[in-house]
Formats: C-alpha cells, structure tokens, sequence
C-alpha cells in the first residue's frame, strides 16, 4: 500500500463572544487538518494549530517526500520527517497523527494498542474551562462555571488567572473553591501573563486554597522557559509547564534545567503521539509527572485519548494520581462539530476509542462547511 496524496485544510469559524486566556481574547477558533489517502483508498485524519508557516511545511515538505511511500515504514519515515522540516514538531504532530490513524487502520488496531496496549479503558479528563469572557466578572460565573462542570462529573477542572489585579483574580480562585469544595482538583493556568514576584505571589495564594497546580506564569516567549526554575525552588504548589517545547531535545534541556514539575507535552505540537510517549518516559527518570497539553479539535483529542490511555499512575501506590486529559469547554466547533460520531464522554471521563485508527473520523460535509467560513 502507498500514500497517493496528503492535502492539508485551514478551518476558521468566528466564535459567539470574545473568550481567552489571561492575555488575548479568541475572537475566531481555527485548526488545521490533515488528510492523507492511500491507493487502496483509506484514510487518514490528522490535525494541528494553524500558526503562520506550519502549512506550509506539511505542503512543501511533508508532502511530497511521502508521496508512494508505504504509511507502514514508520521508523523511516519519522527520521526523514524530522530531517526535512527542520525539526518542525508542530507540523510532524498533525502528520504522524495522521499517518497513525492510517497504519491503525491498515493493521486494524486502535493506536493505543498500535503502541503497546492501553492500560484503561477509559481516561480521566479535567475541565479547561474558565476563561475570560469580555465585559464580565469572573468572580461572578466562574463559581457557576465550576459548579455545573462538577454536576456532570467532573473532579478535576482548571481556570485562568492573570487577566486581573491580584485581587480581583485571588477573589474568583477563592469563589471557585468554595463552589465545589475541598475534594474537587483545581488547577490555575497564568498564560504567561505574569513577570516573577506576581507569579510567586499569586502562587502562594493557590497554595493556600489547595490548588493542584499552576501552569505557565511567566511568559512563555523568554528564552526556553528562563526564569522557572526559580518557581519551582520557590513555591510548593507543583509549577506545569513546556506546552510550548517542541521536541523530545528542547524537553530533555529543560528536565536537566529542572523548570518544571509537571511536563504538558503536545501531541499536535511536539511531533505526535510516539515523540510524546519518548518524552513521558525521558520525565519518569526525573520524577516529573506528564500531564499532556491539549488544546484543539476533536482529531487531537482522540488522539491525547489514546495517548493517555498509554500512560501509567504517577506511582505504585493503592492511590495514586493518574494522568488526565485537558478537555476543552470553550465554544469549538472542531470539538463538537466535526467528527461524524462525537467521542464519549460521561461522569467526567473519555471513553479510549476501540476501531481501528484513531477510531473516529471526520465529517467531510462539515470540513467543506468550515474551509468556506474561513475564506
């Protein structure tokens, strides 16, 4: 079998309101998705952040080196991926999804058991919600947020924080604990927003409410992550961070640095699910837990699943802390919209697709729906 074509879809699709994180508000959602057929006329759906030149690279280089290749010969092929994009791990994360899909496919296992064997059938997943809506107060519906996410199932969700004075943005941490109380997991995300002395402060205040951890304050744009070792000498509240690393080398400096205590890997940024398996496994020699970033549409979302399932407790006790996939609850099409079967998701868990492949496909009705809103 060969690989015929790969073909490469930008989708945009304007959101009902300005929505985001501590530093910018989404005002569009977008995602770029892959497709690659082979001769037999299978296949396969990959998906990854549409950010300036990441098209580009899959078009101009991606593509035509797999061109009549066998989508099986996956050791050559990931070596020459890598070699061609100049270790571009956000386009070869959206293609080596695309490319597992189809060898699950071709051999007809589901990509967990494509990569040894899941080991639980379903996935503990936390609520990314409780973002920044403009013109309104945090303090007011992220406490409502937080309780009907808890009313569905779920015991562990997340917030971003930074968008505020302290105290405006301590107040809303504070009404979010006491709206679900002490046995749900909470987990703060500062998007960079903060410089250094903001970020420990804010941090021991998360401590004090018993927050599970805090994710990226300090901006990401300084140079690999500079200034986090600080935080996490400093603070006791566990510091998760390197969604923006982009290799297994750019996470192995970091893990020697000791910047984080928690790594959020990517599998649509860091080069897909077998790079991110490699660098879960190079965090467990450091004692430092994988809690992997996902933030796109329903594509990354399967695949996070898969990976997930992949992924052992955090130690051998009789309880432990398990890894939990990041669920996003802003408004995505590409989420709710896409696939033409939805992932299944109950009492706060993801269901770990069993057909072949990724295990869910996309509905190309609505991928030509979604490439006209973006045009």
């Amino acid at each position: 079998m060969k690989i015929r074509n790969l073909k490469t879809f930008l989708l945009s699709h304007p959101m009902s309101k300005p929505t985001g994180p501590a530093n910018f508000y989404y005002r569009t959602r977008t995602t770029l998705i892959i497709r690659i057929e082979t001769d037999e006329g299978l296949v396969g759906w990959g998906e990854t952040v549409a950010l300036p030149g990441v098209k580009g690279v899959i078009d101009d280089h991606c593509a035509p080196l797999l061109r009549d290749r066998d989508p099986c010969d996956r050791r050559a092929l990931t070596r020459e991926l890598w070699g061609q994009s100049f270790g571009n791990g956000m386009a070869i994360g959206g293609v080596e999804i695309a490319l597992d899909d189809l060898r699950g496919q071709i051999l007809g296992l589901p990509i967990a058991e494509l990569y040894g064997g899941r080991l639980r059938p379903r996935v503990q997943a936390y609520a990314s919600a409780m973002n920044y809506i403009e013109g309104e107060d945090p303090a007011e519906y992220y406490p409502r947020e937080a309780e009907k996410l808890a009313a569905t199932g779920f015991r562990a969700m997340k917030m971003r924080l930074g968008g505020q004075p302290h105290d405006r943005d301590l107040a809303a941490a504070k009404a979010v604990r006491r709206a679900v109380g002490p046995d749900v997991k909470l987990m703060a995300d500062g998007n960079g927003a903060y410089a250094l002395g903001g970020a420990i402060k804010m941090g021991r205040a998360l401590e004090e409410l018993d927050y599970y951890w805090w994710e990226e304050p300090l901006p990401q744009s300084a140079p690999d992550y500079a200034g986090y070792e600080k935080l996490v000498d400093t603070l006791d509240i566990p510091i998760a961070a390197c969604e923006g690393l982009t290799s297994r080398a750019r996470f192995k400096e970091a893990l020697c640095r000791g910047v984080m205590d928690i790594a959020q890997p990517d599998v649509a940024l860091a080069g897909g699910i077998g790079e991110v398996l490699f660098i879960a496994e190079l965090a467990r020699l450091w004692g430092v837990q994988c809690m992997p970033h996902c933030w796109a549409g329903g594509l990354v979302i399967a695949a996070s699943t898969h990976l997930i399932s992949l992924l052992p407790d955090a130690s051998w006790g009789r309880t432990t802390e398990p890894p939990m996939l990041e669920l996003d609850h802003v408004e995505n099409p590409f989420r709710d919209d896409l696939l033409v079967e939805p992932l299944q998701i109950s009492d706060g868990h993801v269901t770990v697709p069993t057909r072949p492949g990724l295990g869910v496909a996309v509905d190309e009705q609505k991928l030509r729906h979604y490439m006209k809103s973006s045009t």
